[in-house]
């Protein structure tokens, strides 16, 4: 008890220092939601999370569009090498020169095909340096025009695909994003209950302290007088202890749950919470089937089914032509060289080149069959999960918005209860001081009034997470009557 004291008194000595030292925030749990929504950490995780996303698309989007690229591969060098003379013989041969070139080329992917065309031109030029068994010389090989195309024959289009599997990645990841915020706010309006119901439980407990007191002090002039036995008189003096450690343990509570709000709402500095009950419960009502519709609609659960189904399906293509693979490739062009730069461009001649690849399996000892049949099968337990995901999400949206309905009706009859207990416990501690009733029958109706007042303010706090779990689910504000699916300008 001496050490529950002393607590009481460091909590109380702490409690003016801050307040002397910290600002004072007054929010209601819409401001804190939207505070929370704007400075929380896990708000800047979701920005760099759509911020990746966002890059990803645009890395990607870009590789279907023409690249032009430049390319140059200077080499310089002296060496003696072994040749081969015309007479078949071998000799070392001191050579000196320096080789440069530059081609400027244009490449677009075919995404219906999957191969690629090309267009470049080019010039190269060789420098041979005096030695002792040549002289200086300057030879040019110019390529104004070179085009083509390289094809792959009955292979896997990877290009196809991931036009198909991109957008829809790039589209979840979107509405990953507002559920990310929706969930931010969820945890926010969960942080601000929890101070809340600390702040209530520490208001309830200090006026619980005084009437304790208050009584205590009327108990023992009527134990004075015989009015009372010494036994009721130290079951109040019990209770004013047990009311003093209740004031220490909720200004613990305050100042814990309110740290971590703080935390989350990424406040850096000492403030003081002074919070606003939500009492106030709108009205709007939420058909299923609507809750339903915005749901398919907003979140990424969907687009996932479809993206997901999409990654299996290119799985099963892949397996399919996987082993016998064909490359066409083909090139025309115009070339010619000269020791000068403008004799390299006379007369020129076409060159043509048409290579064809072809790489297929004799025996692969059933490699080929087994992947294919590992794809197919991978391909129906994808549509198997999918199916049931779709059931359990239609039937937590549905279950949710019964039970919101649910905890609305629960915030009715606590506030009714909360009301009715109140009124009793004041009419039974009139009737206690003027000695009509025992002790006992006052410490039920307190203790009543108490559970009253939690189950009332639970009650509360369940519809306004259930509230902020509707949102998510289906991101939409059926109070405001507007889509939650959002995203920063830029993306």
């Amino acid at each position: 008890m001496y050490t529950r004291f002393i607590l009481l008194v460091v909590l109380i000595v702490s409690s003016h220092f801050l307040n002397s030292q910290t600002k004072t925030l007054n929010l209601s749990l819409s401001e804190v939601v939207t505070l929370a929504q704007s400075d929380a950490p896990d708000v800047l995780i979701a920005n760099n999370q759509l911020n990746t996303n966002y890059w990803q698309n645009q890395f990607f989007l870009a590789g279907y569009k023409p690249q032009i690229s430049l390319n140059s591969n200077p080499n310089l060098f002296r060496s003696i090498d072994e040749i081969i003379l015309p007479t078949g013989a071998s000799s070392f041969i001191s050579r000196s020169q320096m080789n440069t070139g530059l081609e400027l080329q244009l490449r677009q992917q075919i995404t219906k095909t999957g191969g690629t065309v090309f267009a470049s031109t080019g010039m190269e030029r060789i420098d041979l340096f005096k030695t002792s068994t040549n002289d200086a010389s300057t030879s040019y090989l110019s390529n104004p025009i070179s085009i083509g195309f390289i094809q792959p024959i009955f292979a896997y289009n990877e290009l196809k695909w991931d036009k198909e599997i991109q957008p829809l990645s790039y589209a979840e990841s979107t509405k990953e994003y507002a559920e990310d915020m929706e969930a931010v706010a969820r945890t926010a309006a969960q942080l601000f209950f929890e101070v809340l119901i600390a702040q209530l439980n520490l208001e309830a407990a200090r006026q619980d302290k005084v009437n304790a007191d208050t009584l205590f002090r009327i108990s023992r002039g009527r134990f004075r007088v015989g009015k009372i036995a010494e036994t009721e008189l130290l079951n109040i003096e019990l209770r004013a202890l047990n009311a003093d450690a209740a004031v220490a343990q909720a200004s613990l509570n305050v100042q814990t749950n309110s740290e971590q709000l703080r935390n989350y709402l990424g406040i850096k500095e000492a403030v003081i919470f002074e919070l606003e009950t939500p009492t106030e419960i709108p009205t709007f009502i939420v058909e299923a089937g609507t809750a339903l519709e915005f749901a398919k609609m907003n979140r990424s659960d969907n687009i996932s089914f479809a993206r997901r189904l999409k990654v299996a399906e290119s799985e099963v293509d892949r397996a399919k032509k996987a082993g016998f693979e064909i490359d066409l490739f083909a090139s025309f062009g115009l070339t010619q060289t000269g020791i000068t730069l403008g004799g390299a461009f006379n007369d020129l001649l076409d060159q043509e080149r048409v290579n064809l690849g072809i790489s297929m399996p004799i025996a692969d000892w059933g490699v080929t069959k087994s992947r294919r049949e590992i794809a197919a099968s991978n391909l129906e337990l994808e549509k198997a999960r999918i199916d049931q995901e779709k059931v359990e999400f239609e039937q937590q949206i549905l279950i949710r918005v019964q039970q919101f309905d649910l905890v609305r009706n629960q915030v009715k009859l606590a506030k009714r209860a909360y009301e009715a207990s109140i009124k009793r416990e004041d009419i039974t501690r009139k009737r206690y001081l003027i000695a009509k009733i025992g002790i006992t029958e006052l410490n039920i109706a307190i203790t009543e009034k108490e559970q009253a007042r939690q189950k009332y303010v639970t009650a509360l706090q369940n519809f306004w997470l259930a509230y902020y779990e509707l949102r998510t689910l289906t991101l939409y504000d059926f109070a405001e009557n507007k889509s939650l699916v959002k995203v920063p300008e830029g993306y």
